[in-house]
């Protein structure tokens, strides 16, 4: 795939078949399928910063897997489920693997609950992580209202503790990431837990990762929380994060917060501005709360890769 692809190529490509239209964001017109990959900005309208090289980057990973005959793509509920309600069809789990029985992430992308932008924010971070051992997961959610949000998040927990054996993934000190409305997901999960939402009884995460979210509920017992936010982003006021944050350090929760000047909304890896890099630096604070057996695991793949 290059600039020059058009969307409706990329959905109809077999390599993607039942999942394609999944990758982009919404409804789609006719006329917005046909446009390029190096078109698609517009069809982000509460992000910025969108690059193509990480578009075309992230497309080509996937296809080259798939036809390396591996499975990237995951059904969260089953066909029965799906008849009942027809919008759990439109949801899903990507898979990016690491080092097997490193410990997994799962990544949620903002949207305002008028789309998922995972093409932005959720599949570049989980390919990311994924070339620095973690095992990466994205979830397509249904955008109907928060609650089915989390209600989605919830199972994709739940199968993925379910399979883990199968996926190859370490489940201890499992990790949460979102942006916008997709950290609200993540937030609310990481402070009730799947079980709060209709998932199994499982361990919340270890490590929560948010970007740019307007979130303030919080309990007393939050996992570490890495947070990152632009200095003039008139959606989410960096004030109302750091507000978050300080109340839970003065509960001697682990905290990490990063504010970017000149940044405004939606920038997903911030490639190009003063944020670029803040995925390494999220990934290092999470790598600070694991165990030592899963620092092992990922010490192996680090060696290796020297």
């Amino acid at each position: 795939m290059n600039a020059e692809t058009k969307i409706t190529d990329v959905i109809a490509n077999e390599n993607f078949k039942g999942y394609g239209h999944l990758l982009f964001p919404g409804r789609l017109s006719e006329s917005d399928k046909k446009r390029t990959l190096a078109q698609i900005a517009p069809l982000f309208p509460y992000h910025r910063h969108l690059s193509v090289d990480v578009t075309l980057n992230v497309l080509n990973s996937m296809l080259a897997r798939e036809k390396n005959g591996e499975k990237i793509f995951y059904d969260l509920y089953s066909d029965e489920e799906k008849g009942r309600d027809p919008a759990k069809a439109e949801t899903g789990l990507f898979s990016f693997r690491g080092v097997k029985k490193a410990p997994f992430a799962v990544i949620c992308a903002g949207g305002s609950f008028q789309y998922v932008a995972s093409l932005h924010e959720s599949l570049p971070h989980a390919l990311e992580l994924s070339r620095m051992g973690f095992n990466a997961f994205t979830l397509h959610y249904r955008t109907e209202s928060l609650e089915a949000a989390c209600e989605d998040l919830a199972a994709a927990i739940t199968q993925i503790f379910a399979h883990a054996e199968e996926l190859n993934v370490g489940t201890e000190c499992y990790s949460l990431w979102g942006s916008s409305v997709g950290a609200h997901i993540a937030a609310y999960l990481a402070s009730y837990g799947p079980h709060g939402f209709g998932g199994a009884q499982l361990p919340r995460p270890g490590t929560l990762v948010l970007q740019y979210t307007g979130h303030t509920n919080h309990t007393r017992r939050e996992p570490p929380t890495y947070v990152c936010v632009g200095e003039n982003d008139p959606v989410c006021d960096w004030r109302v994060m750091k507000k978050r944050l300080d109340a839970l350090a003065a509960c001697g929760i682990d905290t990490e917060f990063h504010k970017y000047p000149h940044l405004g909304h939606g920038f997903g890896l911030g490639i190009g501005t003063e944020a670029e890099g803040w995925i390494t630096s999220a990934a290092a604070f999470w790598k600070r709360h694991l165990p030592r057996r899963m620092l092992r695991v990922l010490s192996r793949f680090e060696a290796a890769a020297v």
